[in-house]
């Protein structure tokens, strides 16, 4: 039986003898579209080869493409685990074709894939297609489907379009028929939606562009784009109706019973299958650099793993499960996608630390939507603010809670739902704006078509010369800028770095005979660097020739923070784990900021190890080396990459200090070991100094370190040593001694401060005169005492109450403060009168002629407070009233 993992070797290499080029899957989170939370079909890595904006080295590729479908438009995550082919991750095979071969190729490549390679029977097989299509009609007739078998579509399920206006064209798509036996009719058909004939693949013919006004033309560059779901085609081959019974599902759902000795095809069915579904998104979103949060992708991979879960939980999981089966995933997946295995530590420390937190309120979420459901009329939906409640307090998504629900027939009132989530401000979140490439990155791509890209000189030089190729301004081409004007001016070749990898753009100046422009900033879109200038002399033209300066202290500095940033990156791997891994970075002229993946803060023991082996790998004054490899070559080496970061054919990797713990005989003798495109130091001691700022929190699971080198970092140091010998002058002390000096001159503070508290309560026992307080009215045969005293503030007034309560052992107290032009209020009842007289109804009396509202407290102590002590005699008198009765 050929494995999952078979089907896809045998779909790539066929597509590579027909000459296509194997493209690596690129990662789930898209860079180049905007509009999608994830990467959900092959196509979205060559959108921009489709429009035509770039192109590559090839024109026909073939792919299998990581795909997670669980937010935003494209979401089956209700589905997963009750269906037999909804997946929140899947593996997309494709083969592609940029303006090179078209219908009367792509279809004979599918049919004989299908027919020959995969030996599906022929006699199973039927097509559809547009119905105006009649080319692909007679070319799927020509390849051996008979006519009868061939179905005209005339709705969209046949048509593709990749938005309102742009390119487009009409489907044609495979279906296989698994027999009679099984309910369901043909597409098109009443019964289309039956399991009989399934869709196995399908083929958009990339042929029209369409215009807002509806009229279409046909496109220059027809093209290919195809898409066969593996886990789909996998259950064919494998003669299995259910995609979680393929060779692949199948070992992780056995993987879940084992670890929950469960029976995996009992009761828990449904709770294997989402595991395993959902084992395989989570893993392979954070490994694509995604981490759980409370909004954007984070939040989605939250959902999708608290999802999980939830059904460990129902399987009777006593303790965190998800990362005891990431080793039984790297297994099957860790070949074709290496990424998973390079990661998996920080896989596993993710999925531990986030079922840990979950299962803290799971138990008691599960417990309120209980006792919400035995008090809920029969037929009737969960209340939409008890949603909201499971979903504020206890973090359950509200798709969680219907999961939850739907085991038992039961619905949420999604409307109530969505007005307490409007109510609750505090905890509104914004929406998510994606981070793909810039909308208007169309200009830069027109600019690589007609110029080249630009060449980048900046790692062995910060001065060169070259051609200015275009000048950009407000968004269009212009053919020159005169001083004043804010421009873009691309050149053939630059030593400017553009920003990248944390590293920020460089700056500088651009002179050109008669003329000059002050870079304030580099970037780059399609290998075009930006240089974002403003004219300051003459008028700069393209075609000019340019004299390129680099502001050579600016990247001194910049360098140093950049190349000092890969020994932290090391030093925190070493001291905290290998769960660590880089989560962002910035590499400026004035300090450096580090990112990681980390669950806790750093103790000022970690911090101080941190920071002395950064130092001790710059006082080894090690050379800092590079090389050019392939990417793989390098992860076998060891080096470290950015998950989510795409790599080309070539990768630099960049290699600093001597690793004196690696021993003899070890296949890594250098200490940091990196991909990166940035520049760096020729030698570790050019860093001269690093200091830590300290560590903070970034955002969930995730801590930032910010540092300071070289001369910012003496200039900190000296600073600090400043602020210690002004204060040492102060105390009068040396800096050994100011540790101790400050801590008795605290205890003396507080000794003081209580000292004079009780003065204070004793000066307001005596009345302000120094002799013993007035005697007692009796009022009612209650001793009552009240007193309006100055000079002590609102929170002194508890303890002289309970000093007058125990003076008079059986009585009522009433103190009214001025606390600097207001009035504060307390009353005290001893505790034999307690059921007779209360203090709450003593200072709700007093508190209005004081210009106040209410009060409140126990029966025995109650306080209040008012605008003024003008009309305190009047608050007494309504406090004697109280307890006249």
């Amino acid at each position: 039986m050929a494995t999952l993992n078979d089907i896809r070797s045998t779909f790539l290499s066929y597509f590579e003898k027909q000459g296509h080029k194997i493209v690596p899957s690129s990662p789930l989170v898209p860079r180049n579209d905007p509009t999608l939370l994830f990467a959900n079909s092959g196509m979205v890595q060559f959108k921009n080869l489709f429009t035509g904006v770039e192109t590559r080295d090839y024109t026909r590729a073939t792919t299998s493409q990581k795909c997670v479908r669980a937010g935003g438009k494209h979401n089956d995550l209700d589905n997963v685990g009750y269906t037999a082919r909804h997946h929140t991750f899947f593996e997309m095979l494709g083969n592609f074709s940029f303006g090179d071969y078209f219908k009367t190729e792509a279809i004979p490549f599918a049919y004989e894939l299908i027919t020959k390679d995969f030996a599906i029977d022929k006699t199973r097989l039927l097509a559809t297609v547009y119905h105006t299509d009649d080319e692909a009609f007679e070319i799927w007739k020509k390849v051996g489907i008979p006519e009868d078998r061939i179905i005209r579509i005339a709705t969209s399920d046949n048509f593709w379009q990749m938005g309102p206006t742009g390119p487009c064209g009409p489907c044609t798509e495979i279906f296989y028929d698994h027999g009679d036996h099984i309910w369901g009719g043909p597409p098109g058909s009443p019964e289309e939606d039956g399991d009989r004939f399934i869709e196995i693949w399908n083929i958009v013919f990339m042929q029209n562009e369409q215009f807002e006004d509806g009229s279409m033309r046909a496109l220059d560059m027809q093209s290919i784009d195809t898409g066969m779901g593996l886990e789909r085609i996998g259950a064919l081959l494998q003669g299995k109706h259910d995609n979680y019974d393929t060779d692949l599902m199948r070992s992780l759902i056995e993987a879940s019973a084992d670890a929950t000795s469960s029976d995996p095809d009992g009761p828990g069915k449904t709770h294997h299958r989402v595991i395993a579904d959902h084992l395989r998104s989570t893993s392979f979103l954070i490994a694509d650099g995604v981490m759980p949060s409370n909004d954007g992708r984070g939040y989605v991979l939250r959902r999708i793993m608290r999802r999980a879960m939830r059904h460990a939980h129902l399987l009777g999981a006593k303790d965190p499960l998800m990362h005891r089966l990431v080793p039984a995933l790297v297994r099957q997946m860790g070949a074709a996608y290496p990424e998973l295995g390079t990661a998996q530590a920080l896989i596993e420390e993710t999925l531990l630390l986030e079922e840990n937190r979950f299962r803290q309120t799971l138990d008691r979420g599960l417990k309120l939507l209980d006792e919400e459901l035995a008090n809920l009329p029969e037929g009737a939906a969960l209340p939409g603010e008890t949603a909201f409640k499971l979903y504020d307090t206890y973090g359950f998504p509200l798709d969680l809670t219907q999961d939850a629900l739907r085991e038992k027939d039961l619905t949420v009132d999604t409307d109530g739902f969505d007005t307490a989530m409007a109510e609750q401000k505090a905890k509104a979140r914004a929406a998510w704006s994606g981070t793909g490439e810039a909308a208007d990155a169309a200009i830069w791509f027109d600019i690589a078509e007609e110029h080249g890209t630009t060449d980048f000189l900046g790692y062995d030089t910060e001065t060169a010369e070259g051609q200015i190729m275009a000048i950009v301004a407000d968004g269009a081409k212009v053919d020159g800028a005169k001083a004043g004007d804010k421009v873009q001016i691309v050149l053939n070749q630059t030593p400017f770095y553009a920003e990248s990898g944390g590293q920020v753009g460089d700056t500088g100046v651009i002179t050109t005979d008669g003329a000059k422009a002050t870079v304030t900033d580099t970037r780059k879109v399609a290998d075009v660097f930006i240089h974002f200038a403003d004219v300051t002399e003459g008028e700069i033209k393209a075609g000019d020739a340019a004299k390129l300066d680099v502001d050579h202290a600016r990247r001194t500095n910049i360098r140093a923070n950049h190349s000092a940033t890969h020994l932290l990156n090391e030093a925190l791997r070493r001291a905290l784990g290998d769960h660590v891994a880089q989560r962002g970075s910035l590499n400026a002229a004035d300090r450096l900021r580090f990112d990681f993946s980390h669950a806790k803060a750093l103790t000022a023991d970690e911090l101080t190890t941190i920071e002395r082996e950064v130092n001790d790998y710059i006082r080894q004054n090690a050379p800092v080396e590079t090389r050019i490899m392939t990417p793989d070559d390098a992860r076998a080496m060891g080096a470290q990459a950015l998950f989510g970061e795409k790599y080309g054919d070539e990768v630099r990797v960049v290699s600093m200090g001597t690793d004196a713990s690696s021993g003899k005989g070890s296949n890594r003798d250098t200490y940091s070991l990196e991909l990166c495109g940035g520049t760096h130091v020729a030698r570790t001691g050019e860093i001269g100094l690093f200091v830590t700022l300290g560590d903070s929190a970034s955002s969930a699971g995730v801590r930032r370190i910010e540092a300071l080198t070289g001369e910012a970092a003496m200039d900190y140091l000296r600073g600090q040593d400043r602020i210690v010998s002004e204060l040492a002058g102060e105390l009068k002390a040396t800096a050994a001694d100011l540790p101790a000096r400050v801590k008795a001159l605290m205890d003396e503070r507080k000794a003081l401060n209580n000292e004079v508290a009780q003065l204070r309560r004793e000066l307001a026992m005596s009345g302000g005169s120094g002799q013993a307080p007035a005697e007692a009215k009796e009022i009612n045969g209650v001793k009552f005492h009240a007193q309006v005293l100055s000079g002590v503030s609102g929170k002194d007034l508890p303890p002289l109450i309970d000093e007058h309560k125990a003076r008079l052992v059986s009585g009522a107290v009433l103190l009214i403060a001025d606390t600097g032009g207001k009035a504060a209020v307390a009353a005290g009842v001893t505790d034999d009168l307690k059921d007779k007289l209360s203090a709450v109804d003593l200072v709700r009396a007093a508190v209005p002629e004081l210009g106040g509202k209410g009060g409140g407290g126990r029966p025995d102590m109650a306080q209040g407070g008012g605008a003024s002590t003008d009309n305190a005699e009047a608050a007494i008198k309504a406090a004697e009233a109280v307890v006249a009765g």
